[in-house]
């Protein structure tokens, strides 16, 4: 790996725009306590999958809503901040 080179940070799902579609790029599994981690593997959370951010609770505080496939999922921020999304070109 060439360490010279800017490394590209992906943003998380917390930040993405509402109505984006992004798709996973990674999860910071050990970032995640076992039971989160087990939720989001039973929910579909994995690399590849199609994501897009669907509402927000007010005052950046509380869940954020998102679509994964034909599901609507509630995240805890710090859950979201933890999955790395690489954002489609709309």
């Amino acid at each position: 790996m060439d360490m010279s080179s800017p490394v590209m940070m992906l943003p998380s799902l917390e930040s993405l725009p509402q109505r984006q579609r992004a798709t996973v790029a990674s999860v910071d599994w050990a970032a995640l306590s076992v039971p989160e981690a087990r939720r989001l593997r039973e929910l579909g959370f994995d690399e590849g999958v199609g994501v897009e951010v669907l509402h927000r609770a007010t005052l950046g505080k509380g869940p954020i809503a998102c679509r994964i496939g034909r599901m609507t999922v509630a995240l805890r921020r710090a859950v979201a901040g933890a999955i790395h999304v690489s954002p489609l070109a709309g």
